[in-house]
């Protein structure tokens, strides 16, 4: 039996504890000193945010069965040496591109270091983050939905569910430390904007 996906997921799912340790701003801070507290909390971000992107990635990559929606239409080219269902790239290009716009916007909103380091000086609401408390990891999940699609990995859309509550634990404890950092001003904007999937009308 091939070890790679499973570790994969293991992987991701091992990225959790580092990565609710990592925004423990203010006990990392009371345990440490507000410098030292400040340093550990990055590197663990870092640290957490590579392992879990590296080991997402593994789950697209890692050999296994490939699927196929009936459609009758061509197959074409190959990526990873996987054929490329017509069918799928049509489904795939549009989540992978409003993926990487969510990430890219989100990431400029807030600052690469901010991304990488989960730690922020202030309560962000501009651009994206209007319309949703986690832009960059809706779009993680769009980009997973999309890839999945793209390689017919069967294995890796299955997981979704897995993926999705992952995302969600990890916005959960997010939103918990800011919570203790900015109090009710987080917890207003908490109250206006959804945590990972937009409102279809606004109010």
């Amino acid at each position: 039996m091939d070890l790679w996906l499973p570790l994969c997921v293991l992987g991701v799912i091992a990225s959790l504890p580092l990565h609710f340790a990592s925004v423990e701003h203010l006990k990392l801070e009371k345990r440490y000193g507000e410098e030292r507290g400040r340093r550990i909390g990055e590197v663990l971000g870092v640290v957490s945010g590579c392992g879990f992107f590296a080991s997402w990635i593994g789950i697209w990559v890692s050999p296994q069965p490939r699927f196929y929606l009936p459609s009758g239409l061509p197959m074409f080219g190959s990526v990873l040496v996987h054929l490329i269902s017509l069918t799928h790239l049509v489904l795939a290009v549009p989540l992978v591109a409003l993926g990487a716009w969510l990430g890219v916007s989100g990431v400029r909103e807030v600052t690469l270091r901010v991304a990488e380091t989960h730690r922020t000086e202030r309560v962000v609401t501009s651009g994206v983050y209007s319309l949703v408390r986690h832009p960059q990891y809706l779009g993680g999940l769009f980009a997973h939905v999309g890839i999945s699609f793209l390689l017919s990995a069967l294995y890796s859309l299955a997981l979704t569910p897995v993926i999705v509550l992952v995302v969600y634990l990890i916005s959960w404890k997010e939103e918990q430390e800011l919570i203790r950092e900015f109090g009710a001003e987080y917890e207003e904007y908490m109250g206006r904007v959804p945590m990972l999937f937009p409102r279809l009308r606004r109010s």
